[in-house]
Parts: C-alpha cells; structure tokens; sequence
C-alpha cells in the first residue's frame, strides 16, 4: 500500500498523493533556438571575406578538427581563400617560459594596432597535455587590454602534440585571418628552448624574447633558436634590472658575431624593454618594420615566404604518410605483435621496423592491383 496512514486503523485519516511535481524542463524553451547554425562552403567563404569573426572563428575549429569531413570542407574554404591572402605582416614571438610573452603581445598589439591602424589576429598557441590531451587555452586572459579590441582577433590553439610549439594548423589559419581583412598576424609560441623552426617557417618575422640574469654568457652563443631569431628583446627592463638587462644585451650582440650572416643580410639587432610597464615597445616595432622594409627592398621577402610554402608542402606529405601508415586497417595488431618480438628480443628494433613499412607497402601495392 502505498500509504499505510489509509489503512482501516487510521479510518477517517487520509493522506493524498500530493501535487505531481513540474519538470525541470522550461517547456516554452525552443530546443533550436540555440542550436549552432552550420555554414556551407560558400557562405563560410562568403562570411570570411566579409570580416565575419564569428564565421572565421567556426572556420579555425574546422581546420583544427580531425574529422576527415571536417577537414575536406576545410581544405576546400582555405583554397577559397587562398586568392585574398598573403597581405599581411606575420610576427612570430618566442621565447623560454615566462619571458612574459602573453604579456609583451597585449602590449604589441595596442601599439601596433594604435600607430598603425588595420585589424590584429593573435594565434596563441598553448601546450597540451601529455596525460588529458586537453588544453587550458587561456592565454586570451592575460590579454587584457586587446581582448577589448574590436579590431583584434585573439585565438589560443592546443599543440595537439606537435613539435616546435606550434600547431600543425596554425599556417592555414593565418591564410583564413588574412582574408578575413587582418593584416597583422602575431604567432605566439609555448615557450621553447633552443629548437624553434616551425614558428619561424610560417612567419616573415622572428622575434625572440629572452629574460636577463638566466644563465652564463655563455648561454648567448649556443646556436638554436638563436640563429634564426631576426630580433632579440630582454624583457622586464624595469626597476633595479635594468643594469641586467643592459648587460645581457651587450652579451648577446657579441654572441651574434659568432654566427655566419643570414640569408636576408639583416644583423639582428638586441633592444631592452618592459612589457608589463610598456617602455621601449616603440623601438621594439621601429626594428620590426625596418627589417620588413629591408627585405622587401632585397627581395629576401618573396623568396622567404616561396621557401615556407614549400616547407609546408613536405611538412603535409610527411604527415599525411604517417597518418596513412597508423590508420591502415590491421596495423594495430601488426604493431602490437612487432611489440612483442622486439620486447622477447626475437626482433632488432630496426628489423621490426623495417618488417611493418614492407607490409604497409605491399598493403599498398596490391590496393592499387586491385583497382587497376
């Protein structure tokens, strides 16, 4: 029974069932009303060109997506695109972590944006992680002041495991920012070490930020991220650092006369600033556009960016062979069972290896007898 108080001992007691309780449910809510409105080709196209931050913004996702649908349509938008493209200023910063990177480009891009008018689009790429795969993306914090910008574009990119602190899609997002109208593009890096090449192999500059009082001078000469950097800035040059930071700067321009001189011809120049108190952010992009100006005049700069796009090109092969070889079906278990023969010592590492590309390669050759 399901109230025993209506039981003949209680006679002339009654407990009703009670009021049937609501949903939790708004039943004047419209399920669609918030439902994301998806774009076809042409009109993300159309939206981009237009300016649409919105559209640009659901384009990027598209590009990072690993849905091969997703990155079919995407492909067909940037080739779209690719015509009003290409007429941009592309700066990529780096530099160790927390050389106060974030920072430096709220600074940048008030004063670029202020001097120079035009629209900024800030590509923050941020680290993923090695256990989650997931990403914090919140640099766009840490940019106050040109979050407020209505004429800048601020997105954080996850690694998603690529190397060179940069994500393996950010090239083909700077050609949708730049048809989108903006003609400033800043790439800013997870904060690397001594290997930099894939920022630098996107961007018409390379500006390295460095902090002073981190190491030996003899920091200042190892080769690396310090042979392609076209500028080196020591930040935080305020209060009782800045006889540091003037030291260290006269530490790296000797350091920079060990190594060979750059195909553009430019001598990097070594300036002190402050990021966080913005002194010497003029300078900083004084130096910039002169050395844009100098390789245009040389003609370094055509032929730099004809250089990273076939850079690009074999980057792509060399990532599309990969995915093929791992994707193929079967090759799970043929690696699993490779595993094994190396771990019982039946097989070198290099036998192992070698045995899986002959099966992918044969997998390939009687894919392709069969369709002829």
């Amino acid at each position: 029974m399901e109230h025993p108080e209506n039981s003949e001992e209680y006679k002339g007691l009654t407990v009703n069932s009670g009021v049937e309780q609501p949903s939790i449910i708004n039943p004047y809510l419209k399920r669609n009303k918030f439902r994301r409105r998806v774009f076809t080709t042409a009109e993300m196209v159309e939206g981009i060109i237009k300016g649409d931050v919105t559209v640009l913004s659901q384009a990027v996702t598209l590009v990072e997506s690993v849905n091969p649908d997703h990155q079919a349509m995407a492909q067909e938008v940037i080739e779209k695109c690719l015509p009003y493209s290409g007429n941009s200023v592309r700066v990529g910063i780096s530099g160790v972590p927390g050389a106060g990177k974030s920072t430096s480009i709220d600074m940048f891009g008030c004063h670029v944006l202020d001097t120079k008018g035009g629209k900024l689009a800030v590509l923050a790429i941020d680290p993923s992680s090695e256990r989650s795969k997931g990403s914090i993306l919140g640099d766009k914090t840490r940019m106050e002041k040109l979050s407020l910008r209505p004429e800048a574009f601020i997105r954080p990119s996850p690694t998603a495991g690529s190397l060179g602190g940069v994500a393996r899609k950010t090239r083909e997002t700077i050609i949708l920012c730049e048809a989108a109208g903006y003609d400033k593009i800043f790439v800013e890096t997870v904060g690397v070490g001594q290997s930099e090449t894939a920022c630098h192999s996107m961007v018409d500059f390379f500006l390295l930020i460095q902090l002073a009082g981190t190491g030996d001078e003899l920091q200042g000469i190892k080769r690396g991220i310090m042979e392609i950097a076209d500028g080196i800035i020591i930040n935080k040059c305020d209060g009782n650092n800045v006889d540091k930071c003037h030291m260290a700067a006269t530490n790296f321009r000797n350091a920079l006369h060990f190594f060979p001189k750059s195909e553009s011809g430019w001598m990097p120049k070594v300036l002190c600033y402050s990021g966080f108190y913005g002194l010497g952010i003029k300078e900083v992009w004084d130096m910039v556009y002169e050395y844009i100006d100098f390789v245009k005049k040389n003609g370094y700069f055509d032929y730099r960016r004809n250089e990273q796009s076939k850079y690009w090109m074999y980057e792509t092969i060399n990532e599309q062979l990969r995915n093929s070889f791992y994707n193929r079906p079967g090759m799970e278990q043929m690696l699993s069972q490779a595993e094994r023969n190396v771990l019982t010592g039946q097989q070198t590492s290099f036998a192992a290896a070698g045995h899986l590309l002959d099966m992918y390669f044969e997998n390939l050759r009687a894919n392709v007898a069969n369709r002829n």
